[in-house]
């Protein structure tokens, strides 16, 4: 894999631990989701007025992906019910590499090598160490089921859009219209929480939508990846998202253990170096 591929990826990382810091730190995590959805949509329509159609063999990708979307969405609010983020969000992402490793080898005939896997593990157990202590503590059922629920929802459309986008004839446009799709999920949040959303300050609305257009720009980055590398490579480089996460929660957010996660920091980077190099 060239070394640029692998920094388009660890950039789409980046943007996508800075979106979720947003949404972490806000009042209402449902009805600022919604916002973050509308920050897909207002450019991904404005692109797709001017872009043709994807292939019509992606469709049932885009699709698909937009169904799954929704139950990742249901599966994160109920984990987020029963559990802590620092609970729910290593469990969710740590099965995220190898899943999407997998069902890539099943249904898209991949087939890495023996140093990517080794790479792969090493990520998922640097995600894990981020958050040891209270996992050690021990996870509740429910929380643990819906966590785990959480990623196999996120290793699903992963596996979803990268066919989709390879399938498309225009990554452009398969972008475009993955983004403009979330308007579902603007229209559930607007019926569950209408009312809360028109009494948000202009403040609230600006983050959301900011933060939704920053999700757009790392999830196209990582579409983009998709074509020039093995999808559970991508996604594996692409779950460094938790240590970048972790690490602007220390520096800005004054959470958490620095050894610790220094630590995971230095493991995450072994296993990106081991994927760079496998191939």
């Amino acid at each position: 894999m060239s070394l640029g591929i692998v920094l388009i990826i660890l950039a789409a990382a980046l943007l996508h631990a800075i979106w979720n810091t947003v949404v972490k730190t806000a009042a209402d995590r449902t009805a600022t989701l919604g916002l973050v959805a509308l920050g897909h949509v207002i450019p991904g329509a404005m692109m797709a007025a001017v872009l043709p159609l994807p292939g019509a063999e992606s469709l049932p990708y885009l699709a698909g992906s937009t169904v799954v979307h929704f139950g990742y969405f249901y599966m994160l609010n109920q984990a987020y019910r029963h559990g802590d983020l620092s609970v729910v969000y290593p469990i969710a992402r740590g099965v995220v590499p190898a899943l999407v490793a997998l069902w890539a080898v099943i249904f898209a005939g991949e087939h890495l090598p023996l140093q990517a896997w080794l790479g792969i593990a090493v990520i998922a157990m640097g995600i894990q160490v981020t958050s040891w202590p209270v996992l050690r503590q021990g996870v509740g059922r429910a929380s643990l089921v819906f966590a785990l629920g959480t990623g196999c929802c996120i290793s699903v459309y992963s596996l979803v859009d990268g066919l989709g986008v390879r399938v498309s004839g225009n990554i452009l446009s398969y972008w475009a219209w993955h983004s403009v799709l979330h308007i579902f999920i603007v229209g559930f949040v607007a019926l569950r929480r209408g009312p809360l959303l028109l009494d948000l300050p202009p403040r609230s609305w600006v983050i959301g939508i900011v933060g939704g257009m920053v999700s757009m720009t790392a999830y196209g980055l990582v579409l983009y990846a998709k074509n020039f590398a093995p999808l559970g490579v991508v996604s594996a480089l692409r779950e460094t998202s938790v240590i970048f996460a972790a690490l602007i929660g220390f520096m800005f957010l004054g959470e958490g253990n620095p050894v610790r996660r220094l630590l995971a920091a230095v493991m995450m980077a072994a296993g990106v170096t081991m994927i760079a190099l496998s191939s």
